[in-house]
């Protein structure tokens, strides 16, 4: 499998506004706070993978069986969606939700935003998912001018069977979409298997070709390794 021009490049900045992170979503970039970054491949078990940055348009926005079955199966969930913040019940759920994993296991909620995630880089809303009462699943999304970019999303184990951290991606775009926002990034996949497959059954999906430093629809891009080099 051949890989991508190796890029791996970072920054740091406290603000940006609107139309400079829909800018910067569109070449690839992504952000854990402050810190922007963009890379092309990434060290995994069987070896190196190349990151597939992701985005669809909303204007078409369409949604699978198996995901509008997600929605029906959820219908019971009160959603709330409100500005950003770090609360005592977020980094309860941080805990409890981190967890699940046995590598490259996250230390804490603020690996993947700022103490002020509100507005630190950019706006940013929270999406909570509240079932009986109990806060059950949490995701954050960016607002751009016209782009929205998923930063992260998180669940109570206790709720696994709902697939809430699906549901609350759902959520994201289909908000996104009432808001009249035109693009929405999920975050990425790899040339490979990984975490991420599940972001690679949306449709209308587009990736980053980092050899023509442009987006290419699903059709162009090799389904079963996803190299986009």
């Amino acid at each position: 499998m051949s890989l991508p021009p190796l890029i791996w490049d970072t920054f740091q900045a406290l603000h940006a506004p609107p139309q400079a992170m829909d800018d910067l979503w569109a070449e690839g970039w992504r952000h854990f706070g402050a810190e922007f970054f963009r890379y092309s491949v990434s060290p995994q078990a069987d070896g190196w993978q190349t990151i597939v940055p992701l985005r669809l348009s909303l204007a078409g926005l369409t949604l699978t069986k198996s995901q509008r079955r997600v929605l029906r199966k959820n219908e019971d969930v009160e959603l709330r969606v409100v500005p950003a913040t770090i609360s005592d019940e977020a980094k309860a759920m941080f805990q409890r939700h981190k967890e699940r994993f046995t590598e490259n296991v996250p230390e804490a909620l603020t690996t993947f935003l700022s103490t002020e995630p509100g507005t630190v880089p950019c706006r940013c809303m929270e999406f909570q998912a509240w079932v009986a009462g109990k806060l059950a699943a949490i995701s954050y999304l960016d607002l751009g001018e016209k782009a929205v970019s998923s930063v992260y999303g998180m669940f109570d184990p206790e709720h696994a069977k709902r697939s809430l951290g699906i549901y609350t991606l759902l959520q994201e775009m289909l908000w996104a979409q009432a808001q009249g926002y035109a693009l929405y990034y999920p975050g990425y996949a790899t040339s490979g298997s990984s975490a991420y497959d599940y972001k690679k059954q949306l449709q209308g999906l587009q990736g980053y070709c980092w050899t023509q430093q442009r987006w290419m629809p699903r059709e162009a891009i090799k389904v079963g390794t996803w190299v986009m080099g």
